[in-house]
């Protein structure tokens, strides 16, 4: 198919990954990015005016939507495929000249956060809308939408791989992803337990003091094969849900274990369904089954190698690649 794909095609972004995906699949793919729209620079112009009104910035909207509109012109796709497009102009993308028109969500769409006014009053016109989360699935139906499709995360073998380690410094515990409410407790308590032997990446968590003070290695966002590369420093990667989206599992599902790391995540029926308690991964409830996790990882470290080994075997011949599931998208469009 000629796949007219929108999305933030920025190193690292998953919509990067699944446009690679259509075209590992075998499919003929022109990719547009929306990012400026999506993300524009901190202190720029848009980024000025979406802080102050909470609305993407007209001309920035104007100006991708142009583009996309030439494009269409002259590339004349068969599919439409957009990811998380809730802030571009709908009824623009829906008159674009193609048979087919799929709307991609990676995130909740019961969460104010991930959806717009403009994008539910067109919901029921895209001929499929994609979700990771199983609980939307329903909640789209009942909301009107044409067909729904569920379709897990996913990792990119490109990016997310066993490397070798940068460095010689070896942590027993680490965390890489956004600060998140839900989290910063969790994670400072942590630190204050284990101290230089806790690394932290991700958004945010240079603005927290408190885990500043506690001598855990604190550090930025990480993209790519960087992303590996942390993994490879960390004993125990911890793989921690976003309640807002009432996550049961997530891209990290996938990520860590590919990357060779030992997945030590929150106990789900998805997470248990993917992985294999104790032999694959290690899943827990609350903090007192954490700490004895990490406990037992800091005194059997080969035990916690085998179980890193054996969970990134299960990962990588489980069909999880982007790739697999832009086939499972056009598998549920024919």
């Amino acid at each position: 198919m000629r796949i007219l794909y929108l999305g933030d095609d920025w190193v690292g972004s998953n919509a990067h990954s699944l446009a690679d995906g259509f075209r590992q699949a075998g499919h003929e793919v022109v990719v547009l990015d929306t990012t400026r729209v999506t993300l524009p620079p901190r202190l720029s112009p848009p980024w000025v005016y979406a802080k102050f009104t909470k609305q993407r910035a007209p001309w920035s909207v104007a100006a991708v939507h142009d583009a996309i509109e030439r494009a269409a012109a002259e590339f004349r796709p068969e599919l439409l495929f957009v990811f998380k497009g809730v802030h571009l102009d709908q009824r623009r993308l829906l008159d674009l000249p193609a048979a087919l028109r799929v709307h991609y969500s990676p995130d909740d769409v019961a969460n104010p956060a991930n959806i717009s006014a403009e994008y539910l009053a067109h919901e029921p016109e895209w001929d499929l809308v994609v979700t990771t989360k199983q609980h939307n699935v329903a909640e789209l139906q009942a909301r009107g939408a044409r067909a729904v499709t569920f379709v897990r995360s996913a990792y990119d073998p490109a990016w997310h791989h066993p490397t070798a380690r940068r460095g010689t410094r070896q942590f027993l515990v680490g965390f890489i992803g956004v600060c998140r409410p839900d989290r910063r407790a969790e994670l400072v308590g942590l630190a204050r337990t284990h101290g230089s032997r806790m690394l932290v990446r991700g958004p945010g968590w240079r603005r927290v003091p408190e885990l500043r003070s506690t001598g855990a290695q604190v550090g930025g966002a990480v993209y790519g094969e960087q992303y590996s590369e942390v993994v490879a420093s960390v004993t125990a990667n911890l793989v921690l849900l976003n309640s807002d989206n009432r996550d049961t599992h997530t891209c990290r599902t996938f990520e860590v274990p590919a990357a060779g790391g030992l997945f030590v995540g929150e106990r789900t029926d998805e997470h248990a369904e993917l992985l294999q308690d104790n032999s694959e991964c290690f899943l827990f409830s609350d903090a007192a089954e954490l700490s004895d996790i990490l406990d037992r990882c800091a005194a059997h470290p080969d035990k916690a190698a085998a179980v890193a080994a054996a969970g990134h075997q299960r990962i990588v011949d489980g069909k999880h690649r982007y790739l697999d599931r832009a086939r499972e998208i056009i598998h549920a469009i024919s």
